[in-house]
């Protein structure tokens, strides 16, 4: 029993440091692939992706998921507590339905270094990843990876391989509507069409564009846009 503990205490140590080292390694080095991605691969779905740098990207598309995903992106520490709190509130009043919270951050911590579904296991790990990268990387950082590794579509991963798909034209080239319509389907890129637009798409993206107007003027977000 001794030393299947010190084999086990070895192994926590070794995996402990090599995740470390993973997460401190992408902070400059976009991801090989992902769960997700290997997931939509091996079911058939393709994968379709395109890692651009995040001077490639434009300021709609980064403007667009600020708007659509977490409006409180640029001064939170990771964790939009007012979000939870409206979450919970809602959830309670609403039973048989779901309303999420996920900051980028949180969600980039799934996309990139665990998967998809779980239950509290993988959201205390998501925890975890949110902390650390929101320590060791820059804003700019997470929401680059974040536009690079979220699936925009069935098979289609980041906003390159997304602008190509439904817009033939490089994601920088985006107009403000576009980048709108490839922000309202991340909820459930499955589900929302971008193209041809769904009901949802339609009348989501709309709402979008005038939270984006909303935003725009606001020196923490003008800053990441840059």
């Amino acid at each position: 029993m001794q030393k299947t503990w010190r084999f086990i205490k070895k192994l926590f140590i070794v995996l402990f440091i090599l995740q470390f080292v993973y997460i401190l390694l992408c902070k400059w080095v976009n991801p090989p692939i992902t769960i997700t991605q290997m997931v939509s691969w091996v079911e058939g779905n393709g994968l379709n992706r395109d890692y651009i740098n995040y001077t490639e990207m434009g300021e709609h598309i980064k403007l667009a998921v600020i708007a659509s995903e977490d409006q409180r992106f640029a001064s939170h520490n990771g964790f939009d507590v007012k979000a939870i709190k409206k979450a919970v509130d809602y959830n309670e009043k609403h039973p048989g339905r779901t309303r999420g919270a996920s900051t980028i951050s949180q969600q980039v911590a799934k996309n990139v270094f665990l998967w998809q579904h779980g239950g509290y296991f993988r959201k205390a790990l998501e925890v975890y990843f949110t902390f650390m990268i929101e320590l060791l990387w820059s804003k700019q950082r997470i929401l680059e990876t974040y536009l690079n590794v979220a699936e925009m579509g069935n098979g289609i991963f980041g906003i390159q391989a997304a602008a190509k798909a439904y817009f033939n034209k490089d994601a920088d080239k985006l107009t403000r509507p576009e980048a709108a319509m490839i922000a309202a389907c991340l909820p459930n890129p499955k589900v929302y069409t971008v193209k041809p637009p769904g009901r949802y798409v339609t009348k989501r993206y709309q709402q979008i564009l005038k939270q984006m107007n909303n935003l725009t003027g606001f020196k923490e977000i003008e800053g990441l846009l840059e």
